[in-house]
């Protein structure tokens, strides 16, 4: 670095010997003439319209003394083609012609190395398109940055980017402080899975190489171009010919891409096709009577940077002509506060001492720095005005779709109203509310309108080694046929066929390998630290997997339950009383006599049948509830009921012997023909209050364990694993009075169903307790 300063000084001192100049110059308050630079790139387009516009904005403050009280600004221009040292030699020797301000320069790089410089010699350096958000005012306070900072694009990118719900992009960029700071932008804002830098000056198999391994290893499919334009069209060029800009994939170009279709579009066939559906961001500058004007203005201007061109109009050239007119303004306020235009030479220290160096510095650069900022002017692009942390104000971007030989506008961003579809001016004096961020559809690439997930397997040239979770006595759901590579059962049938299913940009090849864990956990465990890339079977979802892997939506759920022994019940010589328990056999023998004692007093009155001795009438009225019951009429006119109540009363118990002899017959019926199993365990509870042992699988263990200890308060003492469900048979039977033994056992119903099916003295019983679902699993993503 004393190396770097040495070399400039030497050079920046030289010159000054050779010149003849004395200490100090001193001009009028008012000169008649103010010189000011520009440093531009006058072999590109954007600097061959800047160059135009600039020299045209100092012809229209010159001509109206009004702007300037009569004062002249005279611009001299230094073409920044160079680099290197040489650059900097050439730096220093112009900075040297007593300028007070320096429009420029057109590169954020070169704009790094200047602003140094006029840090020391206190001229403001006014720059419209080097957007680096390192170029920090608290580092460079003579830089004043006249277009918006990258930082504000970058999060126009992110918000587009969440607003379709994507989880994370792979940047390509120059790799330089342009691209690095304005990528790191863009990480504060979202997540980046893959930085791909590229030389300033890459070659076409450099930038091949990079492309071809981002479709070989990443997930991503939205790719964000940070580069310059030369080099933007070739990687999209490259990208064509790799099959990458085909459905599935977004790109989205910083304003490099619009600057391109806006200055020398419309762009050839080729081109054009190599960009279809990409989305690239446009500087919103609102339309104005002012704009207008110049831009009409722009078709007579063009002719004088070529009589045959055709270069148009962009955003860099509109903030060109304003920076002109707001440094013509602020030096109007730096005269009328007196300020003079005088340089100093001053010399300047190193850690090693004084030495005879010294550099011209500008006495009010600090006084026109302050009225810099503070100037406001309605400029072609609109309000132009600095805030408090020396942005412009109000940083706004169209957002822009290539669809066809043209582009269509899908919607605008601002950093206060976020994506909207109508102009952001719109927007500024309204309450938005919590859903309204909105484009209009947009055209992706590979024709389509289905917005693209974001995301593929990659193309990396290998098979996923898919783990296969192989369970003892549920070969029905995954089976491993000895011997071969083969497998079967439910679970391998669902994965086979939804990978069938899935697009062909994300179909993917495989390979399975059997993994003998009956708990599952160890094969999560090996899929964590890459041995398996997937797995497959059935595999519980419970929370702590999934902080581990990530989990496909479940396939089969599966609930947990209780299972015991049971006792037959079958058919015997009293079965017939089986249908009613004691109590519904007291309450039906209670209506026999209810309803006659009711009908008798209704009728004993009026009918001679319900009259006569007492003995007679108490055995009438205990017959007639019987002779109703088993007859369910009257036709024999042994009881005959002639009052309406009577009848009424008749009629009711007639109503509800239908429904007593249904219900009988129904349960008899079902008594007769099938086995009823029963058990002394009715639920859990029944368990918990007696204190009884309770045996569970290991394989289901992590979580009917889990819930049986916090959710259902069972003693940790009375849980019993075992390794497979042939070991529950022998303890259910032993019973829980035996060592080793157990009340019941609990599982998921898939293992228990099949349990069952070999088991017939054994039966679930009570609640259901809680559900699981069942998924496969891959590796997590970390974002």
């Amino acid at each position: 670095m004393k190396l770097f300063w040495a070399l400039m000084f030497t050079v920046f001192y030289c010159g000054y010997l050779s010149q003849g100049q004395g200490v100090n110059s001193t001009l009028s308050a008012r000169p008649s003439v103010v010189n000011i630079g520009c440093i531009l790139t006058l072999t590109s387009n954007v600097g061959k319209i800047t160059k135009l516009v600039i020299q045209t904005a100092v012809e229209d403050i010159n001509s109206n003394p009004a702007v300037l009280g009569g004062t002249k600004l005279n611009i001299t221009f230094l073409d920044n083609n160079s680099n290197g040292l040489l650059w900097i030699i050439e730096a220093i020797e112009y900075m040297e012609t007593d300028m007070v301000a320096i429009i420029g320069p057109q590169s954020s790089v070169k704009a790094h190395t200047i602003a140094h410089i006029a840090n020391e010699i206190h001229v403001p350096l006014l720059s419209f398109s080097a957007t680096d958000p390192a170029l920090s005012p608290l580092q460079y306070p003579f830089f004043v940055r006249t277009s918006p900072n990258d930082m504000f694009q970058m999060a126009a990118i992110a918000s587009i980017v969440q607003y379709y719900e994507w989880k994370e992009v792979v940047a390509i960029y120059v790799d330089n402080d342009y691209g690095r700071s304005g990528i790191d932008a863009l990480g504060d804002q979202l997540a980046i899975s893959y930085k791909a830098p590229l030389k300033p000056h890459a070659t076409l198999e450099e930038v091949k190489d990079m492309l071809a391994q981002l479709a070989a290893l990443m997930e991503s499919r939205i790719i964000v171009v940070h580069t310059y334009a030369y080099m933007g069209l070739e990687i999209f060029f490259q990208a064509k010919s790799l099959g990458m800009t085909k459905s599935g994939y977004v790109w989205i170009a910083t304003n490099w891409l619009s600057t391109i279709i806006d200055t020398i579009g419309p762009l050839s066939s080729d081109v054009m096709d190599n960009i279809q559906g990409t989305i690239t961001l446009r500087t919103y500058i609102p339309d104005s009577e002012g704009k207008r004007k110049f831009v009409s203005r722009w078709s007579d201007l063009a002719k004088r940077i070529d009589t045959n061109s055709s270069l148009g109009m962009c955003t860099y050239g509109l903030y060109a002509y304003d920076t002109v007119w707001l440094l013509a303004r602020a030096l109007d306020a730096f005269f009328k506060q007196g300020g003079n235009i005088s340089f100093s030479r001053v010399p300047i220290h190193t850690t090693g001492g004084l030495n005879p160096y010294s550099m011209n510095v500008f006495d009010g650069g600090k006084l026109l720095l302050d009225n810099i900022l503070k100037t406001n002017i309605s400029g072609v692009t609109g309000l132009f005005k600095f805030t408090s942390d020396r942005e412009l104000y109000r940083p706004e971007f169209e957002v822009i779709n290539v669809i066809g030989t043209g582009t269509k506008k899908v919607g605008y961003w601002s950093n206060y109203s976020g994506l909207s579809v109508v102009h952001p001016h719109s927007l500024y004096s309204t309450h938005l509310p919590s859903n309204h961020q909105k484009l209009y559809p947009i055209f992706w690439p590979g024709e389509t309108r289905q917005t693209p997930r974001g995301w593929a397997f990659p193309n990396c040239g290998r098979q996923l080694r898919v783990g296969v979770s192989i369970k003892a006595d549920l070969n029905e759901y995954v089976e491993h046929v000895l011997g071969t590579d083969t497998f079967q059962g439910y679970c391998i049938e669902v994965f086979t066929t939804a990978i069938k299913y899935l697009p062909d940009d994300v179909r993917v090849t495989y390979k399975f390998f059997p993994f003998r864990d009956e708990n599952s956990t160890e094969l999560v465990r090996q899929i964590t630290e890459g041995v398996y890339d997937a797995g497959v079977g059935l595999i519980g979802i419970t929370n702590n997997r999934t902080k581990m892997v990530d989990f496909t939506p479940p396939f089969m759920e599966s609930s947990l339950v209780l299972v015991a022994p049971f006792r037959e019940r079958g058919s015997s010589t009293w079965s017939f009383l089986r249908p009613f328990n004691a109590r519904m056999w007291c309450v039906t023998g209670m209506l026999f006599l209810t309803i006659g004692a009711a009908v008798w007093i209704l009728e004993h009155r009026v009918n001679d049948d319900f009259r006569g001795p007492v003995r007679k009438q108490i055995e009438t009225i205990i017959w007639f509830g019987f002779l109703t019951f088993f007859s369910a009429s009257n036709n024999d006119n042994t009881f005959r009921i002639v009052s309406i109540l009577g009848r009424l009363v008749h009629m009711t118990w007639l109503f509800a012997i239908i429904i007593i002899t249904s219900n009988y017959m129904a349960n008899l019926s079902s008594i007769l023909v099938a086995q009823h199993p029963s058990s002394l365990i009715k639920g859990i509870e029944s368990l918990v209050a007696r204190n009884e042992p309770i045996g569970y699988l290991l394989d289901t263990g992590s979580t009917a364990r889990t819930h049986l200890i916090q959710q259902l308060h069972v003693q940790e003492s009375n849980l019993i694993p075992f390794n497979n469900m042939e070991d529950f048979a022998e303890a259910l039977r032993d019973g829980p009075n035996k060592k080793g033994g157990v009340a019941a056992v609990i599982g998921y119903s898939i293992y228990m169903e099949q349990f069952l099916s070999t088991h017939c003295e054994f039966v679930t019983v009570g609640p259901e307790l809680s559900r699981i679902g069942w998924g496969f699993l891959r590796c997590q993503m970390q974002f």
